[in-house]
């Protein structure tokens, strides 16, 4: 073969390399198209049994599933952290969280929320409790005195159940109104302290007199007493929250913006009162982060406050801390 042949066979082999390659580019289907999502895992954080929770989610899903295209499947997690890592690492591409839960996930799991739970009474709220068993003595002096103050006044003789450390009203809330604004540690406060994992087992624990005093909120309260009617009739309200901001509905900010906007359309129109009715809420609203700036701000109190407390640092250095947690504080919008 002479040299000028060559020369023009390797640049017609490199001219329809270059072509293939292209026209393989075009036909190819980007990583986050919707023409690759067969199906969506949607968080769920069972507050109580996956068994209680599967009549009330597969109905729920499967009109989620008719509106959005493809099969929405109910993933059941026990942990809060344990959606949050699952969001983060793709096995779940939306969720119903709560909030302490979405303001960790919108740092480290891509999470956007778009929804908000709106209640059986129409409030974008709900509350933190602390409970008793009506048959504990401490439950009728508790009341008399208000919980918190009881709790913290008789804390050494207590034995005391929080839900999980991302929970935003079995953890987070209750610490900051009832511990850290009265300057007290609970790990050191109490007789004993426990993080029972879920709302459910919180409310049993105290039902069967395991704590003296547990967190949960007045959705897992109401759910009980259709779950569980004989042990909600154990137990006594002695504290009630502020009003906390609903929970958000999330998704993966990177999932196809067709598929987020047919999910959208599902949540803000679906009004079935059937299928929401165990759910004990009236439906869901549009929403944005700033939503849950109340969460951000409680968690840099929280901390504020421990640093103020501690003793083995200097003025100095306090200031510094305090100083870069309010950085940190959400812009006023």
């Amino acid at each position: 073969m002479n040299r000028k042949l060559f020369i023009q066979r390797a640049a017609l082999f490199i001219i329809t390399l270059a072509t293939v390659k292209v026209l393989s580019a075009c036909s190819s289907t980007p990583e986050n198209s919707s023409a690759t999502i067969t199906e969506i895992n949607f968080g769920v954080l069972s507050t109580e049994s996956q068994s209680n929770q599967k009549p009330i989610w597969e109905p729920f899903a499967a009109a989620m599933s008719e509106e959005v295209g493809i099969p929405i499947k109910p993933f059941y997690v026990t942990q809060y952290a344990a959606v949050i890592e699952a969001m983060r690492f793709g096995k779940v591409q939306a969720a119903w969280m709560g909030g302490k839960t979405y303001v960790e996930a919108a740092k480290v799991a891509d999470a956007e929320a778009f929804a908000q739970v709106v209640s059986a009474d129409g409030t974008k709220g709900y509350y933190s409790h602390l409970i008793a068993n009506k048959n504990n003595p401490i439950t009728e002096a508790a009341k008399a005195v208000g919980g918190d103050k009881y709790v913290i006044e008789n804390a050494a003789q207590l034995t005391f159940a929080f839900n999980d450390p991302n929970s935003t009203s079995g953890f987070l809330v209750p610490s900051y109104y009832i511990f850290t604004q009265n300057n007290v540690d609970p790990k050191k406060a109490f007789k004993r302290l426990i993080f029972a994992g879920s709302h459910e087992a919180c409310a049993l624990a105290v039902a069967n007199n395991q704590v003296d005093v547990a967190t949960v909120s007045n959705e897992a309260l109401s759910r009980l007493e259709r779950t569980n009617p004989t042990a909600r009739q154990k137990i006594e309200i002695i504290w009630q929250s502020p009003l906390i901001p609903g929970d958000p509905i999330v998704y993966r900010s990177d999932l196809p913006a067709d598929i987020k906007q047919k999910l959208q359309n599902f949540f803000y129109n679906y009004k079935d009162a059937e299928v929401l009715a165990p759910f004990e809420i009236a439906g869901f609203v549009k929403a944005e982060d700033k939503e849950w700036h109340t969460i951000r701000e409680l968690e840099i109190a929280k901390k504020i406050q421990e640093i103020q407390a501690k003793e083995n640092i200097s003025q100095s250095e306090k200031q510094q801390k305090i100083a870069e947690l309010q950085k940190q504080l959400p812009k006023q919008q």
